[in-house]
């Protein structure tokens, strides 16, 4: 078995069909661990593939902004402008379903988790290396993924010590070691690599490789523009950033 595990995908239709089609010859099955809007200029069409193809799918703090969940004044104030607009581009029913989700699922040996699984819902960065080490005694699973940070990166313990890597990310499952790993960003990538990034974990070969995808980031910027959403949403685009 096989999964594709997105995360991050932010409203932009263009990377997330991209990273689809991709993961049509790389998975099975696919997961979601939030923040499907905000940012970008086709939340509805972003909500409504993933709600047709994920097995999975935990709940991101765009999701609790555009519900009326989180606080907007918890956000910076371009994510602000952007979780208004989008909440204006949701009908009820998506709104409900959105309001819905869970912030944590267990599928297998994985907890899944948009944020830190130290108290999802204060919606803590991994950031640093001791970050993701603090994080462990609060999953019981040999797996975590996570997102939110738009950073890919994995940290892993275990008898022989731990180890923090940020950025590209190729890992065998090695035998009495847990990990967490950051699943980067489908929409927004923050690595200074505009491609677009998504995981494989793949059950039977014990590995999980964050892929990178080009998409029309272009056209996602020209969206963004026509929709009047902040001019920095579209340009960081091009640069990964």
């Amino acid at each position: 078995m096989r999964y594709a595990v997105l995360s991050d995908i932010h409203g932009n239709i263009e990377a997330l069909q991209a990273v689809l089609a991709d993961a049509a010859a790389q998975a099975d099955a696919v997961i979601c661990l939030g923040d499907v809007v905000g940012y970008g200029a086709d939340p509805v069409p972003c909500v409504e593939l993933v709600a047709e193809r994920a097995q999975a799918w935990t709940v991101g703090n765009h999701e609790h902004g555009v519900t009326g969940q989180l606080d907007l004044e918890w956000f910076n104030p371009y994510a602000r402008a952007a979780c208004e607009w989008t909440r204006e581009q949701l009908d009820e029913d998506h709104r409900a379903y959105l309001a819905a989700l869970p912030l944590r699922v267990e599928l297998g040996d994985a907890t899944l988790v948009h944020a830190s699984p130290s108290h999802p819902e204060e919606w803590d960065y991994l950031l640093l290396a001791e970050d993701g080490y603090a994080a462990f005694p609060a999953f019981a699973t040999r797996l975590c993924f996570v997102g939110h940070s738009h950073v890919p990166g994995v940290w892993s313990v275990g008898s022989s010590g731990t180890d923090h890597a940020r950025g590209a990310v190729e890992v065998e499952l090695a035998e009495g070691r847990r990990y967490i790993v950051n699943v980067g960003s489908v929409g927004q990538p923050r690595d200074r690599d505009p491609r677009a990034a998504y995981a494989v974990w793949d059950l039977d070969r014990g590995r999980v490789t964050v892929r990178r995808v080009h998409y029309d980031h272009g056209l996602a910027r020209r969206k963004i523009v026509a929709a009047g959403l902040p001019r920095i949403l579209a340009d960081r685009l091009a640069v990964g950033s």
